[in-house]
């Protein structure tokens, strides 16, 4: 988060809770004015709607910018249900669910703003719901199979019994996920057990048809990866965001203002 100015405080309303098709319930919250062209906002790996967008200044800048805000907390996350059974994270399930939350909604169409598992989602629901997605803004994506470098069976182990991890990317992530108040470890580990299966990969050779303007932070190991997957876009554009890591880039203000300026594009 930059430091030169304290964010206006966003209030976070109580969540609505949307049902998927498999009876989980998924918390969703909005901002703005009602008749406002929408965004939404899904957030990435062991964080949340309030971690990613709200305390970082996105739902303040996008309502100010005169749009109205749909964020979710994805399934395992916040306060929506967080199942420990790993076929409950398929990436279909992921799209699934944010075509039920638009449905709810009466929504048809949508600005996507997504970072990292949820630029990862974005990808697809781009693809696989293109008359739902009017243009992108992923940041962070992931490259090759998502959470693939995480250690199952030590994150397993310290979530059940407390077994010290010693991988340790499997250490950052579970120090990551247990950042965020109300994370359950397990349904976590889960999800990255779960996104393992299937097609999870961005296919570069089926990519989204939209307007998408691709973002990485400068120090962040993904980013030639990520620069590669905005070129195999016919109308992708990329940014990178300097000085800025993966754990960190949602708090750029260049981040934010640059998106809000692809947001508004014609």
């Amino acid at each position: 988060m930059d430091a030169a100015a304290p964010l206006a405080r966003t209030e976070m309303p109580a969540p609505s809770f949307v049902m998927t098709e498999e009876g989980y319930q998924i918390a969703t919250y909005v901002w703005g004015e009602p008749d406002a062209d929408p965004v939404l906002c899904v957030h990435g790996f062991a964080s949340s709607c309030r971690d990613n967008w709200v305390e970082t200044g996105w739902v303040r800048d996008l309502t100010r910018a005169g749009f109205r805000v749909i964020g979710v907390d994805q399934r395992g996350h916040g306060a929506s249900d967080k199942p420990r059974d790993p076929r409950a994270y398929s990436m279909g399930s992921f799209v699934s669910d944010l075509i039920t939350v638009l449905d709810t909604y009466l929504v048809d169409e949508v600005r996507y703003v997504g970072y990292s598992l949820g630029a990862r989602v974005g990808w697809q629901f781009a693809v696989d719901a293109p008359e739902h997605v009017s243009r992108a803004v992923l940041g962070g994506i992931p490259d090759g199979r998502p959470l693939a470098r995480l250690q199952i069976d030590q994150a397993r182990a310290y979530a059940e019994e407390g077994i010290a991890v010693e991988d340790p990317v499997t250490r950052n992530y579970v120090t990551l996920a247990e950042r965020v108040p109300g994370n359950d470890l397990s349904a976590l580990v889960a999800l990255a057990e779960g996104m393992r299966f299937g097609d999870a990969d961005p296919d570069p050779e089926r990519p989204p048809r939209q307007q998408v303007l691709f973002a990485t932070g400068s120090e962040d190991a993904i980013l030639e990866r990520s620069r590669a997957l905005a070129a195999s876009t016919p109308h992708g554009t990329f940014e990178e965001i300097p000085g800025r890591h993966h754990f960190n880039t949602p708090g750029s203000r260049v981040f934010r203002q640059r998106a809000i300026e692809s947001l508004l594009a014609v």
